[in-house]
């Protein structure tokens, strides 16, 4: 099977297991790590969970359950090794939704050319209206295209 197609054929096995926890996948990659080959499945808790972070015993009943079914349909055609895990505190935002569930939080935001002089810029995530992300950096609304951001994650305040 394509490497490619892998992580396609993973949501599918995934997706019905975890329609009634609380859960979806957040990310899914498979790819070569040094002479290693790695499936590293990202868990997310859905809009409407009770709970904001996934724990360990659920990534753990993930990953009894999926490395079984992967064993079961034998279509990686090499040795791999297999992680389940929350996308961390510090996550990227990459899809539509987290600009609406985490708006109000702290991130950090890289772009490829700099805004206002700046190509890192921390702020309070206001959301995402089509293809510009509203960030209030210091009492300043900057309106960033998402085809000029790099990078954007929640930032780690304690």
């Amino acid at each position: 099977m394509n490497k490619n197609d892998i992580p396609a054929k993973v949501t599918g096995i995934l997706d019905e297991y975890l329609a009634d926890k609380e859960l979806e996948i957040y990310r899914i990659v498979y790819k070569k790590e040094g002479p290693d080959w790695v499936l590293r499945v990202f868990l997310d808790k859905t809009m409407d969970a009770e709970n904001e972070y996934v724990s360990i015993e659920e990534c753990e009943d993930v990953t009894r359950f999926l490395s079984d079914k992967l064993d079961e349909m034998d279509f990686i055609d090499r040795a791999y090794n297999l992680e389940v895990s929350s996308p961390g505190l510090d996550r990227e935002l990459i899809r539509e939704t987290d600009y609406v569930r985490f708006a109000g939080r702290q991130v950090e935001v890289k772009t490829y050319e700099p805004i206002n002089g700046r190509k890192y810029i921390e702020g309070i995530l206001a959301g995402r209206d089509g293809d510009i992300v509203k960030i209030d950096a210091d009492g300043q609304m900057l309106e960033i295209p998402v085809q000029k951001i790099s990078k954007i994650n929640l930032a780690v305040v304690f």
